[in-house]
């Protein structure tokens, strides 16, 4: 008879490379605003007051509330911090470079405020994170960002004088050196080149994908992580089919690791089954590049080289007979990521990204397979993720209470009185000058034949009213 504990023995020796792998970054700042005390999560990590005192964190700010609100899905979201004008976290950084930081926003009613109303800026000494912001509903916002120095400040501004800002939790950790690489393939409509400044790029995390599977949640993901299904982004239209994998990924040194996509993503997978294209639309703001990154793992295919397919964005050619056998150094399932990067400059607001069959692929069953999809939103010229203001200025400080509206409605008609006034008299001041020129001068009084006369013809025409 078998030993009973050999399956529970198994189970755990499969668990054991994931144990082992757990992410620990040297920074791991992770903030619950307006709360008193320490907050833990299902996925056990703890999230400290910010009305404690902490070598790590300082809360800048001469008006800000801590205010509390009804019973949540999440401890995380039954406090939160106002803040009635600018004001800022001073974070300690140990080890700069590139970080996560995600910003928690969940708006409830207190006696006081609506936080469902409120509208502001958020920034960083170099970046605007969000402009005009209006967290109407739940939402996390997530960022890739550069911070260059032993402090990150994150800064929240009110968008108007009867404005005001809040933020439920914050997290900022270091992130894994693999997470973004150097180079990307830059997709134009009649030609493909290498793009190798994406490492210097802030990042805003739009869309995260797990194509073919399930709602993957922070607890199953090595970086807290959420992957949503692509049903709903997934355009009708092509035959497919979900594929789930049951054996154990095979992850390999200088590849794709689990930091920057997890098992729970790469086991499943939405496969094209006939000569077509199949493809995804997300909306997006227009006037920003864009890096998408696609994620491979061949769990359908028997045998190697025989899985070839084309790669779409925007219907534009990105990558032509992609073959995932020769890139992942000849494995199966093993992961694979591809970065691209395009313009959004049209008005459409619809960024789309295709799988299509390629002349080379032999298996009938499969012409081409696509496992997750991350959208990210890339700073523009300015320094800006929204909009098209840099930091500078959206840093101005608002006018508060009546009498700073009053004194500076009063200051802004004392400006145009007085510069109506300077037009003014700069108009009869020329006039007055004009009537002299005209009084004083010469006219030509001795005209030889066939010669012109000398002097100012055009003058009496000039000043004529």
């Amino acid at each position: 008879m078998a030993d009973p504990r050999i399956p529970l023995l198994l189970a755990i020796l499969h668990l054991l490379p994931i144990v082992f792998s757990l992410f620990s970054p040297p920074d791991n700042l992770l903030i619950s605003c307006g709360s008193t005390s320490a907050t833990t999560l299902d996925d056990r990590r703890v999230f400290i007051p910010d009305s404690t005192p902490s070598p790590s964190l300082h809360l800048s700010s001469s008006d800000s509330i801590s205010v509390s609100g009804p019973s949540s899905d999440s401890p995380l979201y039954r406090t939160a911090r106002i803040f009635p004008s600018p004001s800022s976290y001073n974070l300690k950084i140990n080890h700069p470079g590139r970080h996560l930081l995600r910003l928690h926003f969940h708006p409830f009613p207190t006696p006081s405020f609506n936080l469902s109303s409120a509208l502001f800026h958020v920034s960083t000494p170099d970046l605007v994170l969000l402009s005009n912001f209006n967290p109407s509903d739940t939402i996390l916002k997530e960022f890739i960002i550069r911070v260059p120095c032993n402090e990150l400040v994150i800064s929240f501004t009110p968008a108007h004088q009867s404005a005001f800002a809040f933020v439920s939790a914050i997290e900022v950790f270091s992130a894994p050196a693999d997470l973004v690489p150097d180079v990307a393939r830059l997709v134009s409509p009649d030609h493909v080149e290498y793009f190798d400044l994406v490492s210097k790029q802030a990042l805003e995390t739009l869309y995260r994908i797990n194509v073919g599977g399930l709602k993957v949640t922070p607890f199953n993901d090595t970086l807290w992580r959420t992957w949503i299904p692509d049903s709903k982004f997934f355009m009708p239209g092509s035959q497919t089919k979900v594929e789930a994998f049951s054996g154990r990924i095979n992850y390999r040194e200088g590849r794709a690791s689990r930091e920057v996509v997890p098992d729970n993503v790469e086991n499943t997978a939405r496969v094209l089954e006939t000569q077509s294209n199949m493809t995804w639309a997300f909306d997006v703001p227009t006037g920003f590049r864009y890096l998408i990154r696609m994620h491979f793992c061949d769990i359908a295919s028997l045998v190697l080289n025989e899985l070839y397919f084309n790669i779409y964005i925007n219907g534009y050619s990105a990558y032509e007979d992609f073959d995932l056998s020769d890139a992942t150094g000849q494995f199966l399932a093993s992961p694979f990521y591809v970065d691209f990067v395009i313009d959004m400059v049209d008005d459409s607001g619809v960024l789309s990204v295709s799988i299509g069959a390629s002349n080379l692929s032999s298996p009938s069953w499969a012409q081409g397979l696509l496992n997750g999809l991350e959208i990210m939103k890339m700073n523009n010229s300015v320094g800006s993720l929204d909009g098209e203001f840099p930091v500078s200025a959206i840093l101005v400080k608002p006018v508060k209470g009546v009498f700073g509206v009053l004194g500076r409605s009063f200051l802004c008609g004392l400006g145009f009185v007085s510069l109506f006034a300077v037009v003014f008299m700069l108009v009869l001041r020329l006039r007055s000058e004009a009537r002299n020129a005209l009084a004083w001068a010469r006219l030509p009084t001795e005209v030889q034949e066939g010669k012109p006369a000398k002097g100012n013809l055009m003058l009496t025409t000039k000043f004529i009213y």
